[in-house]
């Protein structure tokens, strides 16, 4: 380390100066950790009326938006057909959610059950809970600004065309 002399100029630190716009880090890594901690947040409170929180969200899609093909599901929840197949299993499985016939025979349509839309309200209740929970935490400012910058983000990926889709 160079010692800052009167009269030298020398810097006390030879490195550049790191500032706060410079990234450092992974971001991937980042992210998945934080999406993690999110996770385990809302499966522990959700996870009470049997739903993990992303089955929870895939029954609320269904249920807000009506029927729908799988693959409009899966547009519209952004994920790959192959990860909404392993999504939908365990909620047929357990009769919350139908797979029906479409427009035609060659396609299908995705539906809540009757008993899918009271699990769905079951686990709206705890949904709840697990939002305002996590509001408290990190302060309601805070996830306002995190909503905010997600949605930026996620439009910036939707306006490249060379971002390779279903990569998640």
């Amino acid at each position: 380390m160079l010692k800052n002399r009167p009269g030298t100029g020398a810097s006390t630190n030879p490195e550049p100066a790191r500032t706060a716009s410079v990234p450092r880090g992974c971001t991937n890594l980042k992210l998945r950790q934080l999406t993690r901690a999110v996770s385990r947040h809302y499966d522990a409170v959700v996870g009470a009326t049997g739903l993990k929180g992303t089955q929870y969200s895939l029954l609320s899609q269904l249920v807000l938006h009506g029927p729908m093909k799988p693959s409009a599901l899966a547009a519209h929840l952004k994920v790959d057909p192959s990860t909404l197949t392993r999504n939908l299993q365990p909620l047929v499985a357990r009769g919350w959610v139908a797979l029906g016939p479409g427009a035609d025979a060659r396609s299908r349509l995705v539906a809540a059950t009757e008993a899918g839309h009271a699990k769905r309200i079951e686990g709206q209740r705890a949904w709840k809970q697990a939002q305002l929970a996590l509001n408290e935490k990190l302060g309601p400012d805070r996830v306002v600004q995190l909503h905010a910058l997600l949605d930026e983000c996620q439009a910036l990926f939707e306006a490249d065309p060379d971002d390779a889709e279903g990569d998640a």
